[in-house]
């Protein structure tokens, strides 16, 4: 005879078991798509407006930009228009009045490659309302014939600033000995007026856009007020903080974060082009790890198989640093790749967005959103794609992914291929 109280307790339990599992992966929402007469979307930006999370704002290559009223549920579309042109490398950010600006990378005479002056500066575009539409954009940088290339923004709260860092090319993917690649900084308080770009790098690299060019300039601000970056060159992620009470006379401290292993580019199967550049952030919480810094990026020290996501952190203002603890939890011998981290200064827990191959034996990749609670020491994994998907190799994916959290809402973005076109996705995940 059947024990009915067990039956209807294994029900139970598979029923919750179910419901468990149907809950692990949050909702999708697909931003941008792939349509006829424009640009492919990829390489995108995200951001929270932390003084109300209903607010929010996503941007991809090369024109693309989206509002959400409901924190990432819906999305009105349209294409960014600039005087100085629109060419992709977008980035979100908002200052603390909830004013969102989107950096880009120009193309003022509108011809790409055609055109000598494409990437003559960095441009910022304030949004007027928000929802609204975009100023006509001001310019950074310009410094012809020398080319302005993947720049990325902070907002100071301490300082009431703006800050910007790209990585100046004296002529984009030459291969001259003498041609040079230099991190370069910029501040304001209004996004019109820029101070003069400060040389923040001590060591230049070269000009090919390889692990032996200096990039991955994620600006973040130390509590004390001092603007700080990493960057990635020669297999070494080199940080600098920056006091610039004088913006004329800044006292630039350069350290080593990581040395050795940490190569930017690599080859990922499938894609024509993948990277591993660091990204920066530090805790602003009231937490216990208020003024940790972190940086998170990727690289192959464990060989071509296997690619991993990593991050270190120091509690001395970048003085000395942690050994590279590794995120991804699976084991060796799988691809990770395409890192971006946040920090939500409401809790200071840390979250990092990364594509993930761990569980095929083919191309197919999953996203996967890790999270730390506990200063970077131990992260928690989990699939948050609905679906995985395959790319092509002749398929431009762009450069990186993003994330943005504010007060427990966590909105990732990401690129996906399916059925032969690009799309943004992002999910909807709530602390």
């Amino acid at each position: 005879m059947v024990n009915k109280a067990l039956l209807i307790g294994l029900v139970s339990t598979l029923l919750f078991s179910f419901d468990a599992i149907s809950q692990v992966v949050p909702q999708n929402v697909m931003i941008f798509e792939e349509s006829e007469g424009s640009y492919p979307p990829c390489e995108p930006s995200i951001w929270i407006d932390p003084s109300d999370p209903s607010k929010v704002v996503a941007a991809a290559v090369l024109d693309h930009v989206a509002v959400s009223s409901d924190s990432g549920k819906t999305w009105e579309r349209s294409n960014l228009t600039s005087r100085f042109g629109v060419y992709g490398d977008p980035c979100i950010i908002s200052d603390e009045k909830g004013r969102f600006y989107y950096f880009h990378l120009s193309d003022p005479e509108g011809k790409g490659w055609a055109s000598n002056a494409l990437l003559d500066r960095i441009v910022v575009q304030r949004m007027k309302r928000f929802g609204k539409r975009w100023n006509k954009g001001w310019s950074i940088g310009l410094e012809a014939p020398k080319d302005q290339d993947k720049e990325w923004a902070v907002w100071d709260p301490i300082n009431q600033r703006l800050i910007v860092t790209w990585t100046q090319f004296d002529a984009y993917g030459s291969k001259a000995e003498n041609c040079e690649s230099n991190i370069l900084y910029s501040t304001s308080k209004n996004g019109k007026r820029w101070t003069d770009p400060v040389d923040i790098s001590t060591i230049p690299g070269n000009c090919i856009d390889n692990s032996g060019t200096n990039e991955g300039a994620v600006p973040s601000v130390l509590i004390n007020g001092d603007a700080c970056v990493a960057w990635s060159l020669d297999g070494n992620i080199h940080f600098a903080s920056i006091a610039d009470r004088d913006p004329k006379n800044p006292i630039v401290t350069e350290t080593i974060a990581v040395k050795g292993e940490a190569n930017w580019t690599f080859d990922i199967p499938g894609l024509g082009r993948a990277n591993g550049m660091p990204i920066t952030v530090v805790d602003h919480s009231d937490g216990p790890h208020r003024g940790s810094i972190y940086i998170n990026w990727a690289d192959q020290r464990n060989g071509e198989d296997d690619t991993d996501v990593w991050v270190v952190r120091s509690e001395d203002n970048g003085q000395t640093w942690s050994a590279p603890i590794r995120v991804n939890d699976d084991s060796q011998g799988s691809h990770q790749f395409f890192t971006w981290m946040a920090i939500d200064q409401s809790t200071g827990y840390l979250y990092t967005v990364f594509y993930d191959r761990r569980h095929y034996n083919n191309e197919q990749t999953d996203v996967v959103l890790a999270t730390s609670k506990d200063e970077g020491l131990t992260w928690e994994n989990r699939v948050i794609s609905e679906s995985p998907f395959t790319p092509e190799e002749g398929i431009f994916f762009g450069d990186y992914n993003n994330i943005s959290a504010a007060n427990g809402v966590i909105r990732p973005i990401w690129t996906r291929y399916e059925n032969g076109k690009l799309s943004v996705w992002t999910a909807l995940i709530q602390e």
